[in-house]
């Protein structure tokens, strides 16, 4: 069957959605051994589709940020396997140098900025950084991703505004996984369809099958094509399904076992196997052999994590502040 895009477009897009679904599963597996991995985990696994769409949308200049559901945004973003398993260990040579954990994945090389524990906090701070951009005449864009739960929050009404007002260059994300922590879309909004939130401020959006990575690709295309030629900023509804609890320790009884099976249908990494076994973009052999590739890199995170050293103690203060030179004298 024809598709849209390219054999190396779906390579590319099979291969990144294996390694955040195979380091996702490894995490876990180690979080529940006594000790290795502490404090909250939240999976990406079943959105891997948004952030290999939105991957192949985008340059490597441009900015992702995101709520604490980070990891594979993270890794898609270009950080390492060993950085950010290190970093789910507490240790030195994690990415936020053991510091972070979980939540607060961070790489300025990468462009990308978080992780971010505080519910909807990214959603300011992602029109901030697209501020920067706009004010440094860049023709960069800042991917701002948070869920259907910080779309409640009050930050997003005032970011909207200032972000229309600004034209900034700017994509809002709305990774709608149907239950923020555990309550549905429908108990917490008479707006159901979080897309039309951007109608208010007359912003361009729409409501997209994020189980899709061509589909996330296509809309996400056309918002950064807009944001570049000074447009300004569009709102995405990407409704997704986490096949994992909200946490590690979400027992998810606000969900049935149907449900979660009739999401898992719809897997992505499925749907994209079938395309490439279908066009003949690869044979099995091939896929074996990027599926044992992943899995060597995600076992090395693992050895690298155990083997790496522990944050000194005199690191505990460091990185609260940062010494600024202003341009102006302060009182």
């Amino acid at each position: 069957m024809p598709t849209k895009f390219s054999k190396e477009t779906y390579l590319y897009w099979y291969e990144l959605m294996q390694l955040i679904r195979q380091f996702e599963l490894k995490a876990e597996e180690m979080y529940k051994m006594a000790g290795k991995i502490r404090g909250f985990f939240h999976a990406y696994i079943g959105q891997e589709a948004i952030a290999a769409g939105c991957m192949t949308a985008t340059s490597p200049e441009d900015s992702f940020i995101t709520g604490y559901r980070d990891h594979g945004l993270g890794l898609a973003k270009g950080m390492s396997a060993n950085e950010c398993m290190a970093e789910l260990y507490g240790k030195a040579t994690g990415c936020s140098k053991g510091k972070g954990g979980s939540m607060h994945f961070f790489s300025k090389e990468n462009h990308f900025f978080g992780g971010h524990g505080i519910v909807g906090a990214q959603i300011g701070t992602g029109a901030g950084l697209a501020f920067a951009e706009q004010y440094n005449g860049t023709n960069n864009v800042a991917l701002t991703f948070f869920g259907d739960g910080a779309a409640r929050q009050g930050i997003l009404h005032e970011t909207f505004n200032l972000a229309m007002l600004w034209k900034l260059p700017v994509v809002f994300i709305c990774e709608n996984n149907n239950y923020a922590m555990g309550t549905s879309v429908e108990r917490t909004s008479n707006v159901i369809d979080i897309y039309k939130l951007a109608d208010a401020y007359e912003m361009p959006a729409d409501k997209v099958d994020g189980m899709s990575p061509e589909a996330v690709h296509e809309s996400v295309s056309r918002a950064v094509k807009r944001a570049r030629e000074g447009g300004g900023p569009t709102l995405l509804e990407l409704k997704t399904y986490r096949y994992k609890g909200h946490s590690i320790s979400d027992p998810q009884k606000y969900r049935s076992k149907e449900e979660v099976d009739e999401y898992k249908d719809q897997d992505p990494i499925h749907k994209v196997l079938k395309t490439i076994l279908e066009n003949k973009f690869a044979t099995q052999e091939v896929i074996d052999a990027i599926d044992a590739k992943i899995a060597a890199l995600v076992e090395e995170s693992v050895k690298f994590a155990e083997e790496s050293p522990w944050p000194d103690d005199n690191e505990v203060l460091k990185d609260v502040y940062v010494d600024a030179n202003y341009p102006f004298d302060v009182d």
